[in-house]
């Protein structure tokens, strides 16, 4: 498995990503999530001049999955992490967070933290087996709490939402 930037040609394909990645929410009760639209193309190309949106990609160089990030009260977000179904249970999600955790490491960030479903299994329970700790609120930094604001505002709270953390 090679992770590299993202080029900007393949923004499109991120969108791709994240939309049939996000069908499986409609297999557990959540078919507003699984119809969500991406981000914009504008929005991922903030990340790609930003740095901080790389792929895993196949044999061919094609991306399979993407992860992408935001500085946030002096840590790396995980602003989303996407895997194709088609290559989903090989370690692709990990294996995008650890290269974030050695980028965050190699800046001198602390840590990573994260916003996420608390019951979905790929979502909070994955994520406290990659290394993430939940936060509680009085855990929440003045970035995460405009997130979690943001996220409410999107009618994401209409399922159990978490804040986690990953000190590095």
């Amino acid at each position: 498995m090679r992770i590299r930037a993202v080029r900007p040609d393949e923004l499109p394909v991120l969108q791709d990503i994240e939309r049939a990645a996000g069908r499986l929410f409609a297999d557990i009760g959540m078919p507003e999530i699984a119809e969500d639209e991406p981000l914009p193309l504008d929005e991922l190309a903030r990340y790609h001049h930003a740095g901080l949106a790389w792929v895993l990609v196949d044999d061919a160089d094609a991306p399979i999955a993407y992860l992408i990030a935001d500085r946030v009260d002096g840590n790396l977000h995980v602003e989303q992490v996407s895997v194709h179904p088609d290559s989903a249970r090989r370690g692709i999600g990990r294996s995008l967070l650890d290269h974030l955790a050695a980028h965050a490491t190699r800046e001198g960030v602390p840590a990573l933290t994260l916003t996420t479903f608390g019951e979905v299994p790929w979502n909070a329970p994955y994520y406290a087996r990659c290394g993430f700790a939940l936060l509680d609120g009085g855990g929440l930094t003045p970035g995460l709490r405009k997130i979690r604001e943001r996220e409410a505002a999107h009618g994401l709270d209409r399922w159990p939402r978490v804040c986690m953390r990953r000190a590095l």
